[in-house]
């Protein structure tokens, strides 16, 4: 019975659907996975996957791709360097930096790969939306580096133009076209020594073939504006079914919401295919982030929650579904 399964411990950083899938013994798409925030907007990858995957047998040429970005960004293409994934492009600038200030809660990554963690304000590096707070960097907040993974998902924008105040400004493809699989992400700076550098240590043919391909694609479907504006309202739908389950969230800018002393529900939903991330790794013991669903997520996720926590104080009313 499923009220019987061992639930896997949490990973680092969320997105643990195979794992869970093979504790409940049912296929990954089963899982309804709120503990990695993807875009539920978008279009599903696969069938750009299949169109351009002739691709994969040819080795990597990144020029066409960056071109795309570049010019969806609005930035000359010379100051893009495309990545494996966010991740890469982390690894990538904190191991040239090898000493910046990393303000807690952060995302781990940063404090993983660099050498030293100062205290020295001019080297912060900061992900904005904050992750995990959701809150956006302030209209005059610096930085070193912005980390801009869900910049486009709350407001709409591609980025904030830090570049063009000497920030590094790196960011994740995979969040917003929901595609983690296939590992875009990109550093984007107005500095060409730097890119220089990062370019002689990123390792060759670092960005596989078939993503290459599909990105362009990606990009000419990619309603920035309509995607955030919807999102919104998504997530105050969130909140109404949070709030109607007896919890505590906590709404800011980003497509995700916090959860306060809540961590006692991860099992349970999941144990019912709903994950939810654990925050105990960002510092935050007892939190859980609730990324935004779709409408069929959201449906889901509340008949969840009405069966783990009793039905809550008013898990048999109906939820509004428009912002308050």
């Amino acid at each position: 019975m499923a009220d019987q399964v061992v639930v896997p411990p949490p990973g680092p950083h969320g997105g643990d659907a195979d794992r869970l899938a093979r504790a409940l013994g049912v296929a990954p798409h089963r899982i309804l996975d709120l503990s990695a925030t993807l875009n539920p907007l978008a279009r599903p990858a696969a069938p750009v996957v299949a169109a351009v995957s002739d691709a994969a047998g040819r080795y990597p040429d990144p020029a066409v791709a960056t071109a795309a970005l570049a010019e969806a960004i609005g930035v000359d293409p010379r100051r893009l360097l495309l990545t494996n994934g966010g991740s890469e492009a982390i690894a990538l600038v904190a191991a040239d930096l090898r000493t910046a200030c990393v303000v807690e809660p952060e995302f781990s990554l940063w404090r993983r790969h660099l050498d030293v963690v100062t205290a020295d304000p001019g080297r912060r590096v900061r992900s904005n939306p904050n992750n995990p707070t959701g809150a956006l960097a302030a209209a005059g907040e610096h930085a070193a580096v912005f980390d801009e993974a869900f910049y486009p998902l709350s407001t709409g924008e591609w980025t904030r133009g830090d570049t063009e105040r000497g920030a590094i400004v790196v960011g994740s493809l995979t969040k917003l076209f929901a595609c983690p699989g296939l590992r875009l992400g990109y550093v984007c700076s107005a500095d060409p020594d730097l890119l220089a550098r990062l370019r002689q240590r990123q390792v060759a043919w670092s960005v596989g073939t078939v993503a290459l391909a599909a990105l362009p694609r990606l990009l000419a479907a990619a309603p920035l504006e309509r995607w955030a504006s919807q999102l919104r309202v998504l997530r105050r739908q969130l909140v109404d079914v949070l709030v109607g389950a007896g919890l505590r969230p906590i709404e800011r800018d980003a497509p995700w919401v916090l959860v306060e002393d809540a961590s006692s529900i991860r099992d349970p939903l999941a144990r019912r295919g709903v994950l939810v991330r654990d925050c105990a790794s960002f510092g935050l013991p007892g939190t859980v982030r609730v990324a935004v669903p779709g409408p069929d997520g959201l449906a889901r996720l509340e008949q969840a929650l009405a069966a783990v926590t009793d039905g809550g104080p008013s898990a048999g009313a109906p939820v509004r579904r428009g912002r308050r």
